[in-house]
């Protein structure tokens, strides 16, 4: 009743907060006037040479009247632009003058498609063709044609850098600047509409001078408005303009040649491994803005892999989505996502990496020697249509059936089987959203299934068999979008096999099995387990940024088969207060400040959560930057520490971050970074890392970033031992060890490019981690951080051999050789936990885009990985040991082949 009480009484405070919002005066956006264009029909042929000497150019009006975005908001750009647009039944045509009198000094780098994150100049179009004032497709490109397009939604809030249209661009240095020639075929935009209405569409254009780090746009926008895309300006004159029947048909097919280590005796094993794939991904467009698209045997994205990194943790990883059946039109699936600057937990109800992940079930151990098992699941078939109609409605529908995979294996009586580790699935979700108000407002539902034929007795215990989520969602802004007030509201079921639910409730999502939980109990007979998960936010936006964010998420709510998340059972409360100052004051070209606290219970009324934090941020005129972070936490209750075991205290403590970075327009510029953190009980984390960008010429960028972190934990979890005689843990001994960890990593990037649609990039990322056990001990006293050290404070430790055994009640002397695993007195044992793991990982890719949307990759991939039971960390030996182990190496050629209109 507490932790309710205290949820109704910080819901009360929101809503006083969203009142006390419409008193304030308005933050200036919308104040401004949007700026205005007429689009020109083409008549004739324009030549894509980005020379502009074409009369259908000379005679479109120009837009002209640019107006800095940053640094000096509002005033004159020190540098002119131009711009004009045509048009005809196929595309649009933008031209763009950026006029420099110092052509020597424009930086113009050559860099492959999409590269972020380059010094360079740039001009960006972008595009709300539906109008709806909340979605655009933005289009750019630097003085030497290299492209990056990006899908923006939710008012620019949200930027979709996996979308890739299909479009050309021609780009020209001269003495009086640059030029870029746009043509973007409309089958690349959506929009609807009668042909002989005479389209308006939104319409942005910024120019990016690198020297100066500054930005132009046609219509005004600053870094304080609210929105992005609200801020468009207006294209007019788009008059018979019909809304294509995009098709498009991308096939794709590779063979790849894999070279690794194994064991002479695994009738399984070949050294070299062939293999070939192929598949195709469609899209249609259909009437509405909607767009059907359908795929068979989706590429898994592996000629651009994953980050690589060793997972130490016991989270899983999350990864981006890379294939293009997926990510087209993802923003339509989003869900949940308030606006907030400062929240506790996050989750995602639409993980689209779990459609054709790696099997679920693995087959080791002493009864499958040898096994050959598949590295991911096939998708049978998918399709789903996505868009947003000239109504107002977002739509996404998307199936997927996934194969029945099975694995081979030789037996321990020496014959072949088989085993089923994945079985045949089928995944659904249903999102629809409407716009309301001008797009100021929007509501909208969210409904996901997955369904299994589970005949397998195996899975049928691991897997559920049934999971299903239904969700509502609003947003409301106000006061040209600056105000906003938003939330949702959903619910899971999960249903399967009593051993599956039960392992279901005692996870570390949830953990039904705590000893001294009152509020939850583990039920082993249970069958379906229902949870719910609600936010809600008020947030204002601009120069002042401010949020009030209010969740509470259910112990039994459970999204892992379609979803992503980590953690349920928790009510919190999180705020935010922040200043952006976007002008120069003095020798500060921009700086920002903030501060935020958060606060979250269990269900059980018990404070999971709590402190504070504060930040500053300055870049300097010299544009050189800077920012520190500081934080501290009162001691509060941890329910995660013994792992389903009693409750415990986590200590108060402080930390402290740091960063600073050079000038990134010199050809040679690093930053550096540092954090620390300590609590009452003597845990000590220390991390620093280093970045740094070397431009040995416009063709050429060399990245390399070390990363040290050494970390010295008072209580690491080792394991968890039944014994009736500990009363005061419920029953159990929870044994946990102090800690040293060191980690060194680096990650080192050369990216070569010939020409914008040729080429390399080479990639490697050496790692270790070394970590050290110690002071073995055990959990005294639930709800506190109290400890008793065996051999010392307690009873008795041993270790014989590579195993430690100890009798918690107790002092003797270490018997000399390894008692029986039903001794009563050394009931505790466990393998001695010392690691030192070592990683390489690397790629070289060649991309070639020998047609607009047809590429065709040539890629190396090596791997190389290690594993000692030794804690210490010595450089030289490990750095050296890292290039000794065994390599894993992976030759792959595939093209793609883009065919449409």
């Amino acid at each position: 009743m507490r932790s309710l009480r205290i949820f109704a009484a910080a819901a009360t405070a929101a809503c006083l907060f969203a009142g006390a919002a419409r008193a304030q005066a308005p933050s200036g956006a919308g104040t401004r006037p949007l700026a205005t264009l007429a689009a020109t029909r083409l008549q004739g042929e324009v030549r894509l040479d980005g020379r502009l000497d074409e009369d259908a150019w000379q005679s479109a009006p120009a837009a002209s009247d640019f107006t800095q975005s940053y640094p000096n908001v509002g005033a004159a750009p020190t540098l002119r632009t131009e711009a004009r647009v045509l048009y005809d039944a196929d595309a649009v045509y933008v031209a763009v003058r950026a006029f420099d009198p110092s052509p020597d000094s424009i930086a113009a780098p050559l860099a492959r498609r999409d590269a972020g994150g380059i010094y360079s100049e740039w001009i960006n179009v972008s595009f709300d063709s539906r109008y709806d004032r909340r979605s655009a497709f933005l289009f750019s490109t630097n003085p030497r044609g290299v492209q990056r397009d990006i899908y923006l939604s939710d008012d620019g809030a949200n930027e979709d850098g996996s979308w890739n249209a299909v479009w050309t661009v021609a780009t020209s240095i001269d003495s009086a600047g640059w030029t870029a020639e746009f043509r973007i075929p409309l089958s690349q935009l959506r929009f609807g509409g009668r042909p002989e209405d005479a389209r308006t569409w939104g319409m942005q254009i910024t120019r990016d001078i690198a020297r100066r780090g500054e930005r132009a746009s046609w219509s005004p926008w600053n870094r304080n408005d609210a929105g992005f895309v609200s801020r468009f300006g207006t294209l007019t004159g788009l008059t018979g303009v019909r809304a294509p029947r995009a098709l498009e048909l991308m096939p794709y097919a590779s063979a790849r040649l894999t070279r690794a280590p194994g064991d002479a005796a695994d009738p399984f094993f070949s050294e070299n491994e062939p293999g070939i794939d192929a598949g195709a991904d469609l899209r249609l467009g259909l009437p509405a803005g909607l767009t059907l698209s359908a795929t068979i045997n989706p590429d898994f994205g592996q000629v651009e892999a994953d980050p690589a990194e060793v997972n130490l943790t016991a989270f899983e990883t999350f990864f981006s989505e890379r294939r293009p059946f997926f990510t087209e039109g993802a923003d339509v699936f989003r869900f949940g996502s308030t606006r907030a600057f400062n929240r506790y937990g996050s989750q995602e109800y639409f993980y689209s990496r779990r459609v054709g992940r790696s099997p679920q079930r693995t087959l080791n151990g002493p009864a499958y020697p040898f096994v050959d098992a598949p590295t991911q699941t096939r998708i049978l078939g998918a399709a789903k249509v996505s868009g947003r109609t000239p109504g107002g409605w977002s739509i996404g529908l998307m199936d997927a059936v996934t194969n029945r995979e099975s694995a081979r294996f030789i037996g321990t009586d020496g014959e072949r089987h088989t085993a089923q580790v994945e079985p045949l699935s089928n995944y659904f979700v249903g999102r629809a959203r409407k716009d309301l108000n001008g797009g100021s407002s929007q509501v909208g539902v969210l409904g996901t299934a997955t369904n299994r034929g589970l005949g397998d007795e195996t899975l049928a215990s691991m897997l559920h068999r049934d999971a299903y989520l239904g969700g509502v969602d609003f947003l409301h802004t106000w006061n040209s979008r600056a105000w906003s007030v938003s939330g949702y509201l959903a619910g899971s079921r999960v249903s399967g096999s009593a051993d599956v639910l039960r392992a279901t409730q005692a996870s570390s999502a949830r953990y039904y099995q705590r000893p001294d939980a009152d509020y939850v109990e583990l039920d082993p007979a249970r069958t379906s387990l229902t949870g719910h998960i609600g936010e809600l936010s008020v947030a204002h936006g601009g120069a002042w940024d401010a949020s009030i964010q209010l969740k509470e998420v259910s112990p039994g709510f459970e999204i892992n088969d379609i979803g992503f998340q980590t953690r349920s059972d928790a009510r919190s409360i999180a705020t935010f207060l922040g200043r952006s100052v976007n002008r120069q004051v003095g020798i500060l070209r921009d700086h920002s400040y903030a501060a935020w606290q958060f606060r979250a219970w269990n269900f059980g009324g018990d404070v999971i959560l709590d402190g504070a934090a504060a930040s500053a941020n300055a870049t300097f005129t010299n544009f050189w930057g800077t920012g520190i972070q500081v934080g501290a936490r009162p001691a509060y209750v941890n329910d995660r520490l013994t792992r389903g075991g009693p409750l415990s205290e986590q200590p108060a403590q402080w930390s402290a971050s740091g960063w600073v970075e050079t000038d990134s327009r010199k050809p040679l510029f690093f930053g550096t970074d540092f954090s620390y953190r300590q609590d009452a009980s003597g845990l000590v984390e220390r991390g620093a890392s280093m970045w740094s960008t070397f431009r040995p010429s416009s063709a050429v960028r060399v990245q390399v970033g070390p990363r040290w972190a050494h970390n010295d934990y008072t209580a690491q979890y080792v394991r968890t031992t039944a014994d009736a005689r500990a009363t005061d843990t419920y029953g159990a001994r929870y044994v946990f060890g102090a800690l040293d960890q060191t980690t060194v990593s680096m990650e080192a990037r050369v990216d070569w490019t010939f020409t914008p649609r040729l080429s390399l990039q080479l990639f490697a990322q050496p790692f270790v981690s070394a970590g050290r056990y110690s002071g073995f001990k055990e959990l005294t006293t639930p709800g506190e951080f109290e400890f008793a050290r065996y051999g010392d404070q307690q009873g008795t430790l041993c270790r014989i051999g590579g195993v430690y055994v100890a009798d918690p009640m107790a002092a003797r002397a270490c018997p000399t050789t390894l008692p029986a695993s039903n001794d009563p007195d050394f009931v505790v044992r466990f393998g001695d936990p010392d690691f030192n793991v070592r990683s390489l990982r690397g790629n070289a890719v060649l991309r070639w885009e020998y047609r607009p949307g047809s590429t065709l990759f040539f890629v190396w991939q090596q791997e190389r990985s290690g594993f000692e039971p030794v804690g210490d960390f010595d450089f030289g030996r490990d750095a050296g040991a890292i290039f000794d182990g065994p390599s894993h190496n992976v030759f792959l050629i595939k093209a793609s082949y883009w065919i449409g209109n």
